[in-house]
């Protein structure tokens, strides 16, 4: 019989009805238990930071241009919008240009008086992300022959001004002079960010230019959408270089600096988790791969005394480790895969949207990082394995093998 493939089966053969073959299963679950956290644990993370950027972006986009000024007020100058979209089209970075105008006002129920800002917007260049936050009712309308009245507010607002969809409300403007407008409410919207839901009225922008009297051509500015977020810095030393000296540009990351800040700390927070579940599961697979050979050490002594050499020997027991590994490595994605599907398109696990901004644990697929976890889990277990096997090389055969 060939020494290898006799070395093989004894190796595998023994394992059965032994204390190795309850070793060997702990090793392939915590294989697959790290490997399913790891995967579930990204696909959560990334959908945390889509779901909550993309609630952000409905708002404010990438970049914002808009006039330039001390005062710091949520009320902007205008500015002349064909000129500035003339001039943004020429980056190949930039994607789409919503106008937009605000005006602060009180609105007014029968029951409660709540200070807004009224947001001004118009999808002649595209539908208006905050489409995507809308949850009752319908989106705003825009009639050819007037500026709509209808508006949308967010659930939070709804609750505290006790208004429904088709109900309606009075807008003071405090202006010179002051200025009343009756308002429709056709839809809610809801994106968990008290940041915005606590502020924020959706209208039709044609409504602040005939508060403000501007013509057609004037905007309180223009929300830009990218390419490529992660193109946004040098992107905007590009925008910002070239734009008129009376205009500004801001960063939606300089805009909201604390959901952005959160959402690295909980990245890092992330990452040192899975170095510790990646340090469990290969000290789990040195300590199987150790007790595999400190049971063998007579069968070892045994082989080499019939002239088998130390690399035929370790290269058996890292066969068999790799054996474990991918049987580990199968199960961990099973689970990770199932769990993420059920929870993807059933949505069994609900969240509170007061504290995490969206009612269930998100899911996003990214195939590319879950191969590279994979790989990881791979690699780094076969290291592992090569570990103990060295042992191999100082035990003797007249020392190991034991006569009854």
């Amino acid at each position: 019989m060939n020494v290898s493939r006799y070395i093989s089966q004894k190796i595998a053969g023994s394992d059965s009805g032994s204390f190795t073959s309850s070793v060997t299963k702990i090793a392939i679950i915590s294989i697959a238990l790290g490997l399913a956290v790891m995967v579930v644990s990204f696909a959560i993370l990334e959908g945390f930071r889509n779901e909550i950027q993309a609630k952000i972006f409905s708002f404010g986009a990438h970049l914002t241009v808009s006039k330039y000024d001390n005062n710091n007020s949520l009320e902007v100058e205008p500015i002349n919008g064909p000129k500035l979209t003339q001039e943004l089209r020429r980056y190949p970075q930039v994607t789409g240009m919503q106008p937009f105008a605000r005006k602060t006002a009180i609105i007014k129920t029968k029951d409660e008086v709540k200070g807004v800002v009224l947001k001004g917007i118009d999808e002649k260049n595209g539908l208006s992300p905050m489409r995507q936050n809308l949850v009752e009712g319908k989106f705003l309308s825009y009639p050819d022959t007037a500026a709509s009245e209808d508006i949308i507010i967010s659930r939070k607002m709804a609750n505290q001004l006790r208004l429904k969809v088709g109900e309606e409300a009075l807008f003071y403007f405090i202006q010179n002079p002051p200025r009343i407008r009756r308002f429709q409410v056709v839809g809610i919207y809801q994106t968990g960010l008290d940041e915005f839901d606590d502020v924020y009225v959706m209208g039709d922008i044609r409504q602040i230019r005939e508060l403000n009297a501007w013509p057609d051509s004037l905007v309180g500015g223009y929300e830009v959408v990218l390419r490529d977020f992660r193109q946004l810095d040098p992107v905007y030393d590009n925008v910002l270089g070239n734009l008129p000296y009376d205009l500004k540009l801001d960063k939606i990351t300089d805009q909201y600096a604390q959901l952005f800040d959160w959402l690295q700390l909980l990245n890092r927070n992330v990452i040192i988790f899975l170095i510790l579940i990646i340090f469990v599961a290969t000290f789990n697979m040195v300590a199987t791969i150790f007790i595999m050979i400190l049971e063998r050490t007579n069968m070892i002594g045994v082989l080499k005394a019939l002239g088998a050499t130390d690399n035929q020997i370790r290269r058996m027991f890292f066969f068999r480790g790799l054996n474990l590994t991918l049987k580990g490595m199968l199960w961990g994605n099973v689970v990770a895969l199932g769990f993420c599907a059920i929870q993807y398109f059933f949505h069994p696990i609900p969240l509170d949207p007061e504290n995490y901004y969206m009612d269930r644990v998100p899911i996003h697929w990214d195939w590319q990082v879950i191969l590279l976890i994979n790989l990881a889990v791979f690699i780094t277990s076969q290291l592992a394995v090569l570990i103990p096997t060295y042992l191999i090389a100082r035990i003797k055969p007249v020392v190991a093998i034991k006569f009854d």
